[in-house]
């Protein structure tokens, strides 16, 4: 796994979101944004965190910022999940693992002893210029968007 770090450039990337609209990295250039990635919609820990999100969203908009989920599940689960806890933000079904790949989430895993690939829970902030400022592997799934507030200010 290499997870884009701290003054990298976020890839760019042309994915569908939950209505099978397309999101470009081209329409974000000059926006700040967030990406999270999440393991799998509607489970314990993903549910936590994206409604952490969802009830932190206005705050996080104030401060200029765009926020984007990302799993790689498709878009009629990523619906479900969006329309079922009111997520006022995109949900992208990055089911080629463009992004997931290209910000560097997909890895060893180790869960009950089983080791396997999968998606890491990471939290990336961009600025206006394409250029990752933070980067969050440890998310406190339940105060999300309280530990994102912190560190953007």
């Amino acid at each position: 796994m290499n997870m884009l770090k701290v003054g990298d450039k976020a890839p760019e990337f042309s994915v569908v979101d939950e209505s099978s609209n397309p999101r470009t990295s081209e329409a974000l250039k000059g926006s700040p944004y967030i990406v999270f990635f999440y393991p799998r919609a509607s489970t314990p820990g993903c549910t936590a965190e994206a409604c952490s999100l969802r009830d932190g969203y206005l705050l996080l908009k104030d401060k200029g910022y765009e926020i984007f989920g990302v799993s790689e599940d498709n878009p009629k689960k990523q619906l479900a999940f969006k329309e079922k806890y009111q997520f006022q933000y995109p949900l992208l079904a990055d089911t080629e693992h463009q992004l997931i790949k290209g910000f560097g989430v997909w890895g060893p895993k180790k869960f009950m002893g089983k080791e396997y690939d999968g998606l890491h829970r990471t939290t990336f902030v961009i600025n206006a210029e394409g250029i990752i400022t933070h980067v969050i592997d440890k998310v406190n799934t339940k105060d999300h968007a309280n530990q994102l507030l912190e560190l953007i200010g």
